[in-house]
């Protein structure tokens, strides 16, 4: 099937209503019921925001329906918990062709307000989310969680729990690998659905659908605003522009799969769409006041040139190949030359740091290192070296440090200070930092597995990589950046158990990068530091009630 055209997106646009102060009626807030004629209704999936800007935010929702026929939804966005305060209203209309998909995008909120937003049809009231504007002007504090990799037949998505119980977070990011597209069965009865690997329009509809009606990840959905990427398995294993290594002639063309995966996921996530004549181009920038420029790059599906199917330096340091694309390359330049905040935080999919593993060097009895797909990964930016030296050059050109680099793709942790040349002493000094541009935080996954096959030789890894600060190969979780003017610190927190949704989280451990401008040391550098930052006093009131909708 085609992808979404202009005009099914835009009808969604443009119907914001404004009044003073509104009501807005309590319905059925079950989230199931009847209609006219006898159709039943519910929502099943919850409800989500995303993209926020200082005026606006997306929000989404999906109505499940009795009868196969268009549905009207309302929505109203409030001032209060209760929805009692209730300034904007609108309504849109779905139906089977979006998958019963609903997305708004209501302008004129005032930037750095919380507020509070639910949807009805036919009498029946969704669950209360919870959204934030971006703020504007002068910024000293943000609270931000990202993670990555769940993978529903792992595990119990915990993290998503953990982090919708932070009631100061600004936003949480989602590096990619939201779902999976392989079949099988998984832990405690959580077995994919369908059960076959996904490449059909239906079968990526019905993953998303199974992931979605998961009561954590609905639950972190509602409290929060998210700004999501995908990586590869949101269409396949270690896919690119032109295919993917898990895909072949058997499972159809490649870019009727590839279209696929992009329709779902614009339907099922609440992401704005930059381009609706290219729906792959889903790399954006959003501004956080004077604090931070976040730039959101999408290194799979866009511009990506197919990855070697090992190491070849040759090949990486090709100038002619791109992990992004040239024109996104372009773009991003012009990004950094406009970009005026104190920090730069960049969306990234794959580990940007350099690592190096060298199997003549490094034996080791109990460990296949071949295995292990360490060595110098053509998928992750090692493989697209000359890429990432032109954003090194954009860097040095235009003065630009702060960087912080945030990172998902390989299940594990890893802190990393960014330098073009590590290994080279007249260009990075491991001790001091010196030649450090920035610094790179990758989130553990949510339920993905790890690598414990790494622990034997994290030493090593990290004697062969003097600017990698951390490993930690085996938990789940989420990273913490709490950024003030002065710093920012990342820390790793993690659950204790995906087996069980009766779970604990703990702070594992924190680094801090100073502000390059203001820092005489610190700057650039990954400075373990003991203890975790406190809360944000007066964070806003979560949404209401558990979230998770009645059966129906």
């Amino acid at each position: 099937m085609s992808p979404p055209t202009r005009r099914h997106f835009l009808r969604d646009a443009g119907l914001l209503g404004t009044a003073a102060v509104l009501p807005w009626l309590s319905g059925c807030n079950d989230g199931s019921g009847s209609g006219a004629a006898g159709a039943e209704v519910a929502f099943r999936h919850g409800v989500a925001s995303g993209d926020p800007l200082s005026d606006r935010v997306v929000l989404w929702t999906r109505v499940t329906s009795t009868v196969d026929l268009p549905v009207r939804v309302d929505w109203a966005i409030g001032m209060d918990p209760d929805m009692r305060q209730v300034m904007y209203m609108g309504s849109t209309v779905t139906d089977a062709d979006r998958d019963y998909t609903v997305k708004v995008d209501p302008a004129g909120l005032a930037p750095g307000t919380t507020y509070y937003y639910q949807f009805r049809a036919r009498g029946v009231d969704s669950p209360i989310g919870r959204t934030r504007t971006l703020p504007v002007g002068e910024v000293d504090r943000l609270r931000i969680a990202f993670t990555s990799c769940s993978d529903y037949r792992s595990g119990y998505f915990n993290a998503y729990r953990a982090m919708a119980r932070r009631a100061d977070l600004d936003l949480v990011m989602h590096l990619g690998d939201y779902i999976y597209e392989y079949g099988g069965t998984g832990v405690d009865g959580r077995d994919h659905a369908p059960d076959h690997e996904i490449v059909t329009l239906r079968d990526y509809r019905t993953r998303y659908a199974q992931y979605r009606s998961d009561p954590d990840l609905q639950e972190c959905h509602r409290q929060h605003p998210w700004i999501c990427v995908w990586d590869d398995h949101e269409s396949t294993n270690n896919s690119y522009r032109d295919g993917a290594a898990n895909h072949d002639d058997s499972e159809g063309d490649w870019e009727v799969r590839k279209a696929a995966a992009i329709r779902a996921y614009h339907e099922w996530i609440p992401i704005r769409t930059p381009d609706m004549n290219d729906l792959t181009r889903i790399f954006r920038e959003f501004r956080l006041g004077n604090l931070v420029d976040l730039i959101v790059w999408e290194t799979r599906l866009f511009g990506r040139d197919v990855p070697t199917e090992s190491f070849n330096p040759l090949v990486a340091q090709d100038p002619g190949r791109s992990m992004m694309g040239f024109e996104q390359e372009d773009w991003l330049a012009r990004r950094l030359t406009a970009s005026t905040a104190q920090w730069r935080l960049y969306g990234n999919q794959t580990m940007f740091a350099q690592l190096q593993v060298l199997n003549t060097l490094l034996k080791n009895e109990t460990v296949d290192l071949s295995l292990l797909d360490l060595p110098a990964n053509a998928d992750q930016w090692d493989g697209y070296a000359a890429n990432r030296d032109r954003i090194h050059e954009l860097w040095r050109n235009r003065g630009l440090r702060n960087n912080i680099m945030l990172t998902g793709d390989i299940h594990t942790s890893w802190v990393s200070e960014l330098t073009p040349a590590p290994g080279d002493v007249t260009q990075y000094g491991p001790v001091t930092g010196r030649g450090s541009v920035g610094v790179e935080f990758v989130t553990p996954s949510v339920t993905s597995s790890g690598l414990p096959e790494v622990d034997p030789i994290v030493d090593a890894v990290r004697l062969l990589n003097m600017h990698i600060k951390y490993v930690e190969s085996k938990s789940h979780g989420y990273v913490l950046l709490d950024i003030t003017r002065e710093r920012v610190q990342g820390e790793f927190w993690y659950v204790d158990t995906i087996e069980s949704r009766d779970f604990a989280e703990s702070f594992a451990v924190a680094f801090r990068t100073a502000d390059a401008a203001t820092s005489a040391t610190g700057a650039n550098r990954a400075e373990r530091v003991g203890s975790p930052t406190e809360p944000a006093p007066d964070a806003p009131v979560p949404a209401p009630g558990d979230g998770v909708p009645a059966a129906g």
